[in-house]
């Protein structure tokens, strides 16, 4: 038997490419998933495709940047499910209205594009753990996983949002796993993922030629820069995920572990 069979795991972002991923793979240790995004027919898409595969999977309709429909979410989890064991904080992206280019200026980027980015990876994942997290402090057990990034380490050129959003993610993710045990409970556990590149439908732009396909000048950096070269598979988190929402796991707390191909630890000679 899994760890987490028959346990409960909420997943932000679950209809993204890494989200959605993530969800079949848990489904498939036999947890019950409730997928929440801001577009109810995507979540319903995979949690349909879950369900015809053997799994148990719910759809929810709900933006991490609203604590009603946020809460609503939780009582709709909480009917169908009975509780929340997992919350994993998926949401999160990028813009090019906040990504500095040849034609976008740093001094001329919007504040409502840096604002969006911000709010949505910050913001999102403090305000998705404050009202699943408090299941976790009434019943004393739980388990949150943030989705942080290599830009959190050191900033990335061009992403001046996303990189500032993510080093936040990473310092919410400690503090909040400081504030969990010393107020509420030991047996609560809060880590965060930092991913290295995968292609997504908000870095594409940045990374492969809209025209060709093939890899731009920043992809190609990147993949040389990547020990592996290559970049990541959506798979390639699902592994370290089921890990950390598993018993062997239990005495790591506060980490940001580099899902990374070994971009972290190349110096370029």
């Amino acid at each position: 038997m899994s760890d987490i069979q028959y346990k409960t795991a909420v997943i932000t972002g679950g209809y993204g490419v890494l989200g959605s991923v993530i969800a079949k793979a848990m489904a498939a240790e036999g947890a019950n998933i409730a997928i929440l995004g801001r577009r109810k027919e995507k979540a319903d898409e995979v949690a349909l495709e879950i369900n015809r595969q053997g799994g148990k999977a719910l759809g929810v309709g709900a933006d991490v940047l609203d604590r009603r429909s946020l809460v609503e979410a939780r009582e709709h989890v909480l009917r169908e499910f009975g509780t929340v064991d997992i919350l994993i904080n998926g949401a999160g992206g990028n813009k090019a209205e906040a990504t500095t280019s040849e034609e976008n200026s740093f001094f001329g980027i919007p504040e409502d594009a840096l604002k969006w980015v911000f709010n949505l990876n910050f913001l999102g994942t403090v305000m998705a753990t404050q009202v699943f997290g408090e299941i976790f402090a009434q019943k004393g057990a739980g388990c949150v996983i943030n989705i942080s990034s290599m830009a959190a380490f050191k900033p990335l050129t061009r992403t001046i949002a996303y990189s500032a959003a993510k080093a936040s993610v990473s310092n919410f993710t400690q503090w909040m796993a400081v504030h969990f045990n010393h107020n509420y409970s030991k047996n609560i556990r809060v880590n965060a993922l930092a991913p290295g590149f995968f292609l997504t439908e908000q870095n594409r732009y940045l990374l492969t030629d809209k025209e060709t396909g093939k890899p731009t000048e920043r992809g190609l950096k990147i993949i040389n820069s990547t020990p592996m070269a290559r970049y990541g598979n959506p798979e390639d988190l699902a592994g370290i995920v089921k890990f950390l929402c598993s018993k062997e796991a239990s005495f790591i707390n506060g980490a940001i572990i580099p899902v990374d191909g070994g971009f972290s630890a190349y110096c370029g000679v």
